[in-house]
């Protein structure tokens, strides 16, 4: 059936993360950039981005001649009791947009006594770079940059990041196109995206498990990457490079490809190592109604498959991994069932994927 273990695979990969964890490569992607300093010309386009953000915080329309669809989003662990969110937006192909483009990301708490709107962080920064006020949001940042291609009549797409304590937030995104490369006939076109998000908290006690990434490939890098492009690639870790998948829609010549973290394991006091069990489990939904299709064998992570300087007191965080040739699925809707047990303290849970199939 073309079952296996994307860590059979990507032995590398698995070890990187595994070992090393995961918490030490994301603040870079996440901390912001509020201190770098802009020219003039990006001082002007970043107080416009500004503006469109408090615009449509304000309920007001902003932005113009862009379609922004949010994608999805990933809850991971951070570090210092915060939750990593990398999220992919969707720019509609049509009308065309010029390459070169700002963004502007903006993220609110939801709690009583915030407000989505201020002249603080990026905002001053916008206006005077001298300025240095602490930004009153939970996050925010400023990028120039080029898009990505994208094949004929579909979205363009961007990824970035942001790191938060638990809680509920509204994220806006504001994306224009750089001045520069408008005309006089074509000004520049912009748009405003917003998402509400309840970000959960991975650091209380108990078993838990990141968002699954459902990948398109999953690469492994020679070396890792320089910190200061990892807010460019937020599902980069370490030398893992995930490319998550557009849609979650594939051919029978596809792989279903997943990764994904778990959190709050305990040692088997025997072995001083974690004991935990997973299994992957397809059930089939026709007319509302679920069937059992297939399972694959277990993965296990414990003292015979884990290496042995694997310490969960150091850090090291476990990662679940699964490649899966689509060959054998008939045609429409599946759901796979991840079942994760803690052998040594007696926890589960249970995350899930819903995917299609189609010819």
């Amino acid at each position: 059936m073309g079952l296996r273990l994307l860590g059979r695979r990507c032995r590398v990969a698995a070890c990187v993360i595994g070992i090393y964890g995961l918490l030490a490569v994301i603040p870079s992607a996440a901390q912001g950039r509020q201190e770098a300093k802009l020219e003039e010309a990006e001082r002007v386009e970043a107080q416009e981005l500004v503006s469109l953000v408090e615009k449509a915080a304000a309920g007001e329309a902003a932005g113009g001649g862009l379609t922004l669809a949010w994608g999805r989003h990933y809850f991971i662990k951070a570090q210092g009791e915060k939750t990593y969110v990398p999220f992919t937006i969707a720019i509609a192909p049509e009308p065309p947009v010029n390459a070169a483009v700002g963004l502007y990301l903006r993220v609110v708490s939801r709690a009583a006594g915030t407000s989505g709107t201020d002249g603080g962080g990026a905002a001053a920064q916008a206006k005077d770079a001298s300025v240095a006020e602490a930004p009153e949001f939970a996050f925010e940042d400023l990028y120039f940059f080029d898009l990505p291609a994208a094949a004929q009549g579909q979205p363009r797409r961007v990824s970035r990041a942001f790191a938060v304590p638990p809680g509920d937030y509204d994220v806006y995104v504001a994306i224009k196109e750089r001045a520069s490369a408008a005309t006089k006939d074509a000004p520049p076109k912009s748009g405003v995206v917003r998402e509400a998000l309840a970000v959960p908290d991975f650091s209380t006690a108990g078993l838990k498990a990141s968002t699954v990434i459902v990948a398109e490939r999953v690469n492994m890098l020679e070396s890792p990457i320089d910190p200061e492009a990892q807010a460019e690639h937020p599902f980069t870790f370490a030398q893992m490079q995930i490319v998550p998948a557009p849609e979650l829609r594939f051919s029978k010549k596809d792989e279903l490809t997943i990764v994904f973290w778990i959190y709050g394991a305990e040692n088997d006091p025997a072995t001083r190592k974690p004991n935990i069990h997973i299994d992957y489990k397809f059930h089939q939904i026709r007319d509302g109604k679920e069937t059992y299709f297939n399972k694959t064998e277990p993965q296990l992570l414990n003292a015979e498959t884990l290496p042995p300087q694997f310490d969960l007191a150091l850090g090291h965080q476990l990662s679940g991994s699964l490649a899966v040739g689509l060959t054998s699925f008939p045609e429409g809707d599946y759901r796979l069932e991840i079942e994760v047990q803690d052998k040594a303290a007696g926890g589960q849970v249970t995350p899930d994927v819903k995917f299609t199939v189609v010819p």
